[in-house]
């Protein structure tokens, strides 16, 4: 029944019907003898000859009849022989409204989904045609897809899932890079000044230094809607090529930098007691180094300031590599003076701090100057008191990430709290101090593809014409795949890292001189490990939900796990001491996981039904 039909169709010319339909029948059904079918006969004779002539010869049958016919019908034959033209016309190249002769059926109507056979059809005899002329191979179907507009689905599709070390992965890993190095600058400074303080052989020293460091990092990162509001600012001002507003960017955010650390400095260097009292209990032994310590590294906030903006500047302009050159000079002088002040000048724990401010004033200067020599500031903008307009976009900006900021960095603060009270000698905070730099120098990588995130995927999530492809890339069914993708790269990684540290956990040990401090260290440093595994998911997650501007989603999410941290902090340590801490941690972190899952499958703009009900509006 099957071959009579084709052969009717094939009598009454429409051959491509036929094509099509005996296409699909040989793609799912293998006779005993194939070879001898005459559908099978007739297809390759077709298949074999070309388009063009094809179509002309079919067209000259048709105008011949019409011709036959009777003189009342000369205008439709006229109308039929100029549609003729066209369809031969069209064999060149492209058909109606540049749709290409692959995708149209013999009439040049509507693509006809039956004219293509699956690409893991049965009979592969028939889809390998030494000339290809019937379907093309399958790149020409995906151009064909391009030259219609719907390469946005299946540049999507072709997207794996895990890493596989394609182009994305290639142009993630060089982006990434340079941002890594910059990232682990900071950890690295944290574990060079613990490393030598460990070396002085006091627990309370360590927890001293350790306490302190953490006032110092809450504050100052209490303004961390600097850096992401400032690279955004200037990033959207130098791609316009607008170097005055690039300039204007900057030299506001050095201005409102200028003012916290105007606020930020006073209150640490005259009330050192209380701030301190947010971790250090009143009279507690650790104390006595904590205080000497925020004395000297609360003038670091000034030039820790100017550091920061200035990464972001030049983040904004695409340039990751200064700022890694800059880090790394600054983290080689600390790493030199630390030794020299801390006992060559006997100067102990206050030694490490004046390293660190050294380290940070030649970042501020060497940051300062480049920043001169590129344009990007000058100096009569910096003295010119901004405008409200002007500064309106960088402060209203900030106030969206600030309740996140707040409620991490009172997680932290409580963390340490916590700890310090565990023991009065200081064997619980050395060993937290030394378990949260081996987490973070783990999390660094993390962190960093994080910041990628809230790069890459915004740029993914528009689409526009790529002049290099001749095609449209972007549009939100590719970023979510690009999303799905540092999702698993993030899942990857922190497999990788947590192994890696459970790995290195015995030299890890040996940073401390103190048998009790490095028993106390090992439950926590491998909860910290395995932790590593989450983290992965959670900070590119949580960079995916800056990345789409969710930022309230965030806020919220982070507000919530705070809340289960704190619970988890009254509950857990009485039970378990430092290791219930580090288990507060675990569900903090989960409930993070919760919000990002939320955003990724539920309520985010990258959902897959938002991304449907989005499509079927549009």
């Amino acid at each position: 029944m099957t071959n009579i039909f084709v052969l009717v169709c094939l009598v009454l010319g429409s051959s491509d019907v036929a094509l099509g339909f005996g296409s699909r029948v040989l793609s799912t059904t293998r006779p005993t003898n194939l070879e001898s079918s005459p559908v099978h006969r007739s297809l390759q004779i077709l298949g074999t000859q070309d388009r063009k002539d094809h179509r002309q010869c079919w067209g000259q049958r048709r105008n011949e009849a019409l011709s036959a016919s009777s003189s009342d019908d000369e205008a439709i034959s006229n109308n039929d022989n100029s549609t003729s033209k066209e369809r031969t016309s069209a064999s060149d190249g492209l058909g109606v409204e540049g749709i290409p002769d692959s995708s149209m059926d013999c009439c040049g109507s509507e693509p006809v989904d039956f004219l293509v056979p699956p690409v893991n059809a049965t009979n592969t005899e028939f889809e390998s045609s030494s000339d290809n002329t019937i379907l093309g191979s399958e790149e020409e179907i995906v151009s064909t897809s391009s030259a219609i507009g719907t390469n946005d689905e299946d540049s999507s599709n072709t997207l794996k899932v895990w890493p596989c070390f394609d182009q994305l992965d290639k142009d993630l890993i060089k982006i990434s890079l340079p941002v890594i190095g910059n990232f682990a600058i900071n950890p690295l400074i944290g574990a060079v000044d613990l490393f030598w303080v460990n070396r002085m052989g006091n627990a309370l020293a360590v927890a001293g230094q350790a306490a302190a460091n953490q006032i110092f990092s809450s504050a100052f990162w209490f303004t961390s809607f600097l850096p992401s509001i400032t690279a955004t600012l200037v990033s959207k001002q130098h791609a316009k090529g607008d170097k005055e507003g690039t300039q204007d960017a900057v030299c506001q955010a050095l201005f409102v930098g200028f003012f916290i650390a105007m606020i930020g400095t006073p209150l640490m260097f005259f009330n050192p007691d209380r701030a301190l009292s947010a971790v250090l209990s009143k009279g507690a032994p650790a104390l006595e180094y904590a205080r000497p310590y925020l004395l000297i590294r609360s003038f670091a906030f000034l030039p820790s300031m100017f550091s920061l903006v200035g990464f972001s500047a030049f983040r904004g302009i695409m340039d990751t590599q200064t700022p890694v050159k800059i880090s790394a000079f600054a983290n080689i002088f600390n790493a030199i003076l630390d030794p020299i002040l801390i006992f060559s000048l006997a100067m102990g724990v206050p030694g490490a701090a004046l390293a660190t401010l050294g380290a940070e004033v030649i970042s501020a200067i060497v940051y300062m100057t480049l920043l001169r020599k590129k344009q990007l500031i000058k100096w009569r903008k910096l003295i010119k008191l901004p405008s409200w307009k002007s500064l309106e976009p960088l402060l209203k900006g900030g106030l969206a990430l600030q309740l996140r900021n707040l409620s991490l960095n009172l997680t932290f603060l409580a963390v340490t709290r916590v700890t310090q009270a565990i023991d009065k000698t200081g064997v619980a905070a050395a060993a937290h101090a030394m378990a949260i730099q081996t987490f973070q120098i783990g999390g660094v990588v993390l962190l960093a593809l994080s910041t990628v995130a809230q790069t890459v995927v915004p740029n993914a999530m528009v689409e526009r014409f790529d002049e290099k492809s001749q095609k449209k890339v972007g549009g939100m069914k590719y970023a979510k795949a690009m999303v799905n993708r540092l999702m698993s790269w993030g899942f990857v990684l922190g497999c990788v890292l947590g192994g890696a540290q459970l790995m290195l956990l015995p030299a890890i040990r040996k940073a401390s001189p103190l048998q009790e401090v490095r028993n106390a260290a090992m439950l926590p440093a491998i909860i910290g490990s395995v932790l590593q595994v989450i983290n992965g998911l959670v900070f590119i997650g949580e960079g995916v939900m800056i990345g789409t501007g969710s930022f309230l989603q965030l806020s919220l999410s982070t507000v919530v796990a705070t809340a289960g941290c704190l619970w988890g902090l009254k509950v857990l340590p009485p039970k378990f001491g430092l290791g219930g801490v580090w288990l507060s941690f675990v569900v903090f972190n989960f409930l993070r996981l919760a919000g990002v899952w939320l955003h990724q499958a539920r309520n985010g703009p990258l959902a897959k039904r938002n991304i449907d009900v989005k499509a079927a509006t549009s």
